[in-house]
């Protein structure tokens, strides 16, 4: 009994140091947003200013609040608030790089930092070797909040 005990009581690793590989970028997400429409247009409905911050291999590959799974190469953020699926521009102060990505994930309440982007939104604004950028996100779509199940 106590085997037993001990035995489910261990949990087991997804990511080692011996097959710490980057992976490989998952393609199963539908599109983020729909690119026929120039979002870039629209006035936005909430402005908010603070600090970025980024995730990346910890979570890749595991389900997102709204149901994806995440790919830390995608162009998607996580907000404690707003709704699953908004469509947001993200602009970081320092270089005034700007992109536009979508809301599919939740990020725990921290009080220095507004939002956390993916790996892949990170590096298009430059802001991956300081890891943390200041920021200005637009809402420019509100989303659904739906989740979508997984086929």
């Amino acid at each position: 009994m106590l085997i037993i005990f001990f035995a489910s009581c261990s949990s087991s690793t997804r990511f080692t140091k011996e097959n710490d590989e980057i992976p490989q970028p998952i393609i199963e997400n539908p599109n983020p947003y729909d690119e026929t429409i120039s979002y870039s247009n629209n006035p936005p409905i909430i402005t908010e200013t603070g600090t970025a911050s980024y995730y990346a291999h910890k979570f890749h590959g595991r389900l997102t609040a709204n149901g994806e799974i995440y790919d830390m190469y995608g162009l998607t953020a996580a907000h404690p608030t707003l709704p699953l699926n908004s469509v947001i521009r993200v602009t970081n102060l320092s270089n005034d790089k700007n992109l536009v990505v979508r809301i599919n994930d939740r990020m725990p309440q921290h009080p220095s930092r507004i939002i956390d982007l993916s790996l892949g939104t990170a590096q298009k604004l430059d802001m991956v070797e300081d890891g943390l950028a200041e920021v200005k996100i637009e809402v420019l779509k509100m989303g659904d909040n739906k989740y979508k199940k997984q086929k």
